[in-house]
This record gives C-alpha cells, structure tokens and sequence, in this order.
C-alpha cells in the first residue's frame, strides 16, 4: 500500500463521522447515505471550531442568529443544512486563526509567491495527512499510482529553497511521490536570490526525456508550458514524442495573464502536437491553501467535486445561493480540515455549477467551471507572481 493511502486518526473521538467521511474510499461516490454523512460530519467541524476558536464562535452564532430571521427556507435548501459561516479567502492573507495549539502546527504553507499579501496556513498532522489521502485516492482511481514504473519529472514550479512555503511547491513535490523518479528538473530554478524561468533548460530537459525509456511525469503551471511550446516553435524544432504513459497535471490557473492565456482546447492541441501526449492524458487541477480538497479533472476535462466535499456558488451581489448554470463566487465546503477554521471558505474566482450527468462521463457528482478572477486586487496569488517571471521574455 501507498504510504499516503494509509490510515489516519482524527484528534478527538468527538469527531467520529468526520473520520467516517474521509474514510470514504471512492473519491465520487454519491447518494443520501453520503449527503446525510456530509451534514453530520460539518455539524461536527462546526461545534469543533466554535469550542475552539473565538473568532468562529463569534462567527457562527453571528451567522445562526441572523438565519433565524432573515434566510429564505428556499435558500437555505439550495445550499444545504451543513453549511459552516462564510469565511473570505482573503480573511487568511491578513489574519492567523487557529483552531489548535501552535505546538501541534504540523505544517506551515503560504498563498503567494514572490510579491503580494500571503494567505498564512497551519495544517495539523490530521488535516494535511487526510488531504494528502484524498489525492492519493483520485490518482489510485486513476491508475497513476505506480510503484514499480519509474518516470522523469519536469515542473513548472518553484526549486525547492530554504525557508519556501509556497503551497504550489508543496504539492508538486509531494505529487512526485507516486512513482519513482528517474530524475528532476525544475522550470523556476533557484538561484540563491529567488527565483528565475529557465526555458533553455526545460526544452534541453524534454529533448532528453524523449529519447528515454520511462514515461514523464509534468506538473505546475501551463503558463509556463504553453511558453515552452512557443519557444520550441519559435526556434524551429520539431516535434517530440514523449514516452507512452507520460501524464501532465496543471495547477495554479493563467491568473494575472488573461491576456496571454489560450482555450484548454488550443493548449491540450499544441502539447499532443508538439509533445505526443494525448488528450487524456492531460488534466488540469484546481485547490488552493486555504482548501485543500483536490478537484481533478476526468477524462472530459471536467472539475468534479469528489465526495469529501460540496461545491456552490455564491451571488457576486449578495452571498446568496445561485442555482446551477449561473456565475458567481466559487464557495467551497468540507469538514476535513481541524487546525483553522476553513471549512467553509469562499474564493475570489467565478464560477458556473452544473450536475454531474450533464458532463457524460462516468463520475456522477457535480462539477464546475472556472471563469477567472473576481475584479481586480493587490493581492496576488503564487500564480501571479510566478507568471510575472515571464514578462518581457515572450
């Protein structure tokens, strides 16, 4: 067994049907056994963080009183009994707020990349562990688990340094533990005073993956890729042919680049044209630090919410729930995470809902899509200031 598939034991008895929850093994399972599971399980997180931090105590009674009077009974079913208080993304860029000892912080990630205000996140052993789980049981499904079958990775994120906390980074390394690496590269390499895109390297690194025997393995930012692929155009190499079973799996979105940024279908085009990796077997991913539920796309490329947490969306005028097909703030729910209190957390993207069986394939739980960014901020997300490194190099 993968180590990361693994058991794992909530901090408090009290918390018994969210250890249930995450317990769950099929990472889109679906039904009223699951849906009364969910409501129990943030019933539970919500007493966990009222009893422990004043913040969301103030919070949720402030919230529960003001249901009381003002909520629609229309409302409240469209979003769901289990429902925590709404906590802002950017709550976490301005405040630290835990639910647990500072001595039990088990890990310590940021938001942010090099410039802009940094979401600040501490995970007990629990939490990181229980999400680490989660992903390992969407690539298990998936079959990219592979102990026996080395790859080469290529990452479009930050070389590890000291003192970076960056969750992206975070991520891509822990990724790299699904199956054993043949060798590493890096596309923002390290030079001792931050950070520096390094095209030359990346397009030497799948010259030479291509002539060798194990499949690749790229993960990070298709930013940074689609620019690869243009600077191979650009000084006229052919195309390459990756290994059968290479895999690519975005993350961290085009945000602060709309204007360079392309349709999924151009991109997912350029890389089988100019990689020889199929559709298929490119995903892109969405999560951030302030949640950590991995939402991966299936095979037809869309971002199904697994079952350890509820997706919806939020009115960008009033907060209130929008029915599928209508675009709103992406507000994100699941009673995994113990250490601060983000279990109901509303992002700055815009989003559309819709049912899973409008999607075709076989994943039955509802999936959504991404719009972009909500008006425009000071804050920057480590995608931003990742893509900042490109300018003036196109």
């Amino acid at each position: 067994m993968n180590p990361h598939l693994a058991p794992v034991d909530v901090p408090d008895p009290a918390l018994a049907r969210v250890q249930e929850l995450c317990d769950l093994t099929d990472p889109y399972t679906v039904g009223p056994a699951e849906d009364e599971l969910f409501a129990a399980a943030m019933a539970e997180i919500n007493a966990w963080h009222s009893a422990r931090s004043p913040f969301f105590h103030r919070l949720h009674e402030a919230t529960e009183a003001a249901e009381d009077t003002a909520r629609s009974a229309e409302a409240t079913a469209s979003a769901g009994e289990f429902t925590a208080p709404l906590v802002h993304a950017n709550f976490f860029k301005r405040h630290e707020v835990l639910s647990i000892p500072r001595d039990d912080v088990h890990l310590h990630l940021t938001s942010s990349g090099t410039t802009g205000q940094k979401s600040q996140m501490f995970f007990d052993e629990w939490t990181i562990r229980s999400a680490q789980r989660m992903v390992a049981r969407i690539f298990d499904r998936n079959g990219w688990i592979t102990p026996d079958q080395e790859v080469n990775y290529l990452l479009f994120s930050y070389q590890p340094a000291p003192d970076l906390k960056l969750g992206t980074s975070f991520t891509d390394n822990y990724l790299c533990d699904f199956a054993p690496a043949r060798h590493v590269e890096y596309a923002l390499r390290n030079t001792g005073n931050g950070h520096e895109f390094d095209p030359f390297g990346v397009i030497a690194a799948l010259r030479r993956y291509a002539e060798d025997d194990v499949p690749v393995r790229i993960l990070g930012f298709p930013a940074f890729l689609w620019f690869t692929l243009e600077r191979m155009r650009a000084m006229g190499l052919p195309p390459l042919a990756l290994p059968e079973g290479s895999l690519i799996l975005f993350g961290g979105g085009w945000k602060g680049h709309a204007d360079q940024q392309i349709g999924k279908d151009e991109l997912y085009g350029r890389i089988t044209e100019q990689l020889g990796v199929p559709s298929e077997r490119i995903r892109d991913t969405f999560g951030s630090v302030e949640h950590c539920i991995p939402y991966i796309e299936c095979d037809h490329h869309r971002l199904h919410a697994p079952v350890w947490s509820r997706v919806f969306i939020r009115s960008t005028r009033t907060l209130e729930p929008l029915p599928y097909g209508e675009a709103g703030y992406l507000h994100l729910v699941s009673p995994y995470i113990t250490s601060v209190p983000a279990q109901s957390v509303v992002m700055g993207d815009l989003a559309t809902l819709h049912p899973g069986a409008e999607c075709g394939c076989e994943l039955n739980t509802p999936w959504f899509t991404l719009h972009g960014r909500a008006g425009v901020s000071r804050n920057k997300s480590c995608a931003v200031a990742a893509a900042e490194l490109m300018k003036g190099m196109s």
